[in-house]
């Protein structure tokens, strides 16, 4: 299924984990479990040491993935290796794919990744103007290249993410970094109306941590919501607490379910 496939029937529910927290075995079991709790494209985050657009529970999400050993070439290994229906986004920093390889540049990483089953990239520290090389690689294995819109996005920056993007439009609803808020920022119909005439999918990600939030969110007119830090906070609680495998998937795939579910009474009913 490619990822504008994905929002295409309801509004879509798309997760965030970093893979390999806390560890490889138990990674592939919670992605496994976010699919069977109803998402329908995943944000497969690889580990990169210096994640700039990432709140505090996410940077430890990703320190405790590269403690347990995840590098590139392992994150492909992941790729292969999990079990789900759903398409898998790469979440990463360009740096780690542009020296992927033999040589210098985007393309080896790209090839890679679509080889093991990625369908698209999120690059948070990549800026629209400088992405050619990576949107030509993207192109060229039938990837998808999403771009991140913050709030605060706008002119020429914004009319160059339009023609580049493709899969879906990432859509920040609040300035700041990742993590779960309490409340629904203004920010987010002010955000879709500025791109209401991008002809991709609009996901609302950044601060929604219930389904009351997604709920909302969709109402506001997005297609579908991005959740992270909601869904690393349950990892992260589970690892301090020692909790099983088993009983930290079972709270994901609870919560995925909640989200989905809130995602679906947003939608408009049909007359």
């Amino acid at each position: 299924m490619s990822l504008e496939a994905a929002f295409a029937d309801e509004p879509a529910f798309v997760p965030y984990l970093a893979a390999g927290d806390p560890s490889y075995e138990a990674s592939i079991e919670y992605v496994e479990a976010l699919a069977r709790g109803g998402a329908d494209a995943i944000e497969l985050g690889l580990p990169f040491s210096e994640p700039i657009a990432e709140g505090t529970t996410i940077q430890e999400a990703i320190v405790r993935a590269l403690d347990a050993g995840m590098t590139p070439d392992r994150y492909l290994e992941f790729v292969r290796e999990v079990d789900v229906d759903v398409p898998l986004v790469c979440m990463t920093y360009y740096n780690l794919i542009y020296q992927y390889g033999e040589s210098d540049g985007p393309r080896s990483f790209v090839e890679a990744a679509a080889e093991a089953g990625i369908e698209g990239f999120v690059v948070p520290d990549l800026p629209a103007e400088e992405a050619g090389p990576l949107r030509a690689a993207c192109d060229e294995f039938g990837l998808d290249l999403v771009f991140i819109v913050a709030p605060t996005t706008e002119g020429d920056r914004l009319e160059t993410m339009k023609e580049q993007v493709s899969g879906y439009v990432y859509v920040q609803a609040r300035l700041g970094t990742t993590g779960a808020r309490d409340e629904v920022s203004d920010y987010t119909e002010r955000s879709l109306a500025r791109i209401a005439d991008w002809d991709v999918p609009k996901a609302v990600g950044f601060g929604i941590k219930t389904g009351d939030h997604a709920e909302r969110i969709v109402r506001a007119g997005a297609d579908g919501i991005i959740v992270g830090s909601a869904l690393v906070d349950i990892v992260a609680e589970g690892y301090e607490n020692g909790d099983s495998t088993e009983v930290v998937a079972d709270r994901l795939e609870a919560k995925a379910r909640e989200l989905k579910e809130g995602a679906l009474a947003g939608a408009p009913v049909e007359q």
